[in-house]
């Protein structure tokens, strides 16, 4: 008979964080159904509603994050940082979690700072091939870290450290057997190839005016484009398809089924986050990355570096988006060499089994 096991799981901030969390619940969940798990994540933040909707518990702490230029929040900071650590020793001691895991994010780093002071083993999981300022600050008292690339030890200690990737949704793994399935669900045209392009949870917006620039471009070419804008641009960029008349182009503010979205594509546009560049991974598709500037340490850049120099992916900088984004997908969509290349590179970079293998460093530290 398996014994009830206790474990707090701390980040948020992004989908990048958020959903790879999930995955790890869920996994401890099947393993053994009396674990119970508890989020801990920040106010406001966008965990506070997509944890929940998992079926799971979540605490949110008052923590921010440093607000670029002048801004008056951030002399609330001391206090919320102290505020959050009180509340972080309160949940813990109510909880009384067997061990705490932070996914990344400035939520985890009060819950797994005192979790340690407090002795309960720590473990993080960093997303990024460049760790991010909160894991580095709580590397010291973690017992186990998780990295989703090679060379993490520039960032960690290297006694410290498991290679298991980052975890994803299991129906991504099976993408490939459901291309009329997708055909059906986006209504799209049979045979003819397909440009997905996508900007992360919340979109992207210099990815987004590029397509938008170059819609009478794709309306004259025979392939055939899923967009998602995110909300905040879907407006914008539905008038704007509305207007070109191009019957070519479905335009989404979101995509739940993701997995139906990659089963469609030819070639995928994407913001290079760790959590879709480990989904084009395991879904093996030739990609072009377009790196976010506006991340912590520009750590996009160096996660799609990773991929290029694997000859995994195609990158594009953000600055010259507007001008080259359009027709580097147009030459890799006619080039079917090219991209078989990308897909057998970049499938060798995925981690199929990683939430399994997170959720056993988890509970070898419980036992």
């Amino acid at each position: 008979m398996t014994q009830p096991v206790r474990i707090i799981i701390s980040g948020g901030g992004t989908g990048g964080h958020i959903y790879p969390a999930i995955a790890i619940a869920n996994t401890l969940k099947n393993i053994n159904p009396d674990t119970e798990v508890l989020f801990v994540g920040a106010e406001g933040k966008m965990e506070m509603q997509k944890v929940p909707q998992a079926g799971y518990k979540i605490v949110g702490l008052p923590i921010r994050g440093l607000q670029r230029g002048f801004d008056l929040s951030n002399f609330l900071l001391p206090w919320r940082f102290l505020n959050s650590l009180l509340k972080a020793r309160k949940v813990i001691k109510e909880f009384r979690p067997q061990v705490a895991v932070g996914v990344g994010g400035y939520a985890s780093g009060p819950l797994l700072y005192i979790a340690g002071l407090m002795k309960i083993p720590t473990l993080i999981q960093e997303q990024n091939s460049y760790a991010g300022i909160t894991n580095k600050w709580l590397a010291k008292r973690a017992s186990k870290i998780c990295v989703a690339y090679e060379g993490m030890n520039a960032f960690f200690p290297a006694e410290k450290i498991v290679l298991t990737g980052n975890p994803v949704r299991k129906d991504i793994l099976s993408a490939d057997q459901k291309k009329s399935a997708a055909i059906s669900h986006f209504q799209l045209w049979d045979n003819v190839p397909t440009l997905l392009i996508i900007g992360g949870s919340l979109g992207a917006g210099t990815i987004n005016k590029s397509i938008q620039g170059a819609i009478e471009t794709l309306k004259q070419t025979s392939v055939q484009v899923i967009w998602q804008t995110g909300k905040y641009y879907y407006e914008a960029c539905q008038k704007a398809v509305a207007a070109s008349g191009a019957t070519n182009i479905r335009v989404f503010d979101f995509i739940g089924q993701m997995d139906l979205a990659y089963a469609a594509a030819d070639v995928v546009i994407s913001r290079a986050g760790a959590l879709s560049i480990s989904e084009l991974c395991l879904a093996a598709k030739p990609s072009i990355l377009v790196p976010s500037p506006n991340v912590a340490e520009d750590h996009q850049t160096k996660n799609a570096m990773a991929l290029v120099k694997a000859d995994a992916a195609l990158l594009v900088k953000d600055t010259d988006a507007q001008q080259n984004l359009v027709t580097t997908a147009l030459e890799l969509l006619n080039n079917p060499e090219r991209k078989e290349v990308l897909s057998q590179n970049i499938v060798k970079l995925g981690y199929p089994n990683a939430a399994e293998q997170i959720a056993k460093e988890i509970l070898n530290l419980v036992h």
